[in-house]
């Protein structure tokens, strides 16, 4: 896909939270069903994209937005974690994807965390190989495992200092 050109990247507000749900109704299913199942997929979906998880995060200016034409199209959300910045969620509809949209995303937090965050840190399940190279190819590396549980895939942590390119 061509590079996305338009796209304005901007901290999110709440009238975005109905785009940005639709964001994870939308890149859930087609990116875990296949590697952790539908189970994985509503229990995340109830947790972590509604209402009540999310508009704290937007009022804390902790979600960034991708909009195109309108519509947030992609979304990023970091916070402070156990003394790290941590990456909690940067998806892209699917029909987006592969256009530059995550990487203005993930630019967009890193530049958020110069001077006050040394590195950020991020998790993705095994098997999401289409994650592993993106945030690899954007400098992260393995830096811890956990072990899944109930037959979940294994949780890997990646880290990048934020002065990295």
């Amino acid at each position: 896909m061509p590079t996305v050109v338009n796209v304005l990247v901007r901290r999110a507000v709440e009238d975005d939270l109905d785009g940005i749900l639709s964001v994870g109704h939308r890149t859930w299913p087609p990116t875990y069903e296949p590697i952790a199942g539908a189970d994985y997929v509503a229990m995340g979906l109830a947790k972590w994209w509604s209402a009540e998880s999310t508009l704290p995060a937007i009022r804390a200016g902790r979600m960034t937005v991708a909009e195109l034409d309108g519509d947030v199209v992609g979304v990023a959300s970091a916070g402070p974690h156990e003394g790290h910045l941590v990456l909690w969620k940067l998806y892209v509809v699917p029909e987006h994807q592969r256009g530059g949209i995550g990487a203005r995303l993930l630019e967009a937090v890193v530049e958020g965390a110069r001077g006050i965050h040394p590195e950020i840190r991020l998790a993705y399940i095994e098997g999401n190989v289409a994650a592993r190279d993106f945030y690899a190819r954007k400098g992260f590396v393995e830096v811890d495992r956990e072990p899944g549980s109930g037959g979940l895939p294994d949780t890997i942590w990646m880290a990048r200092p934020v002065a990295a390119g």
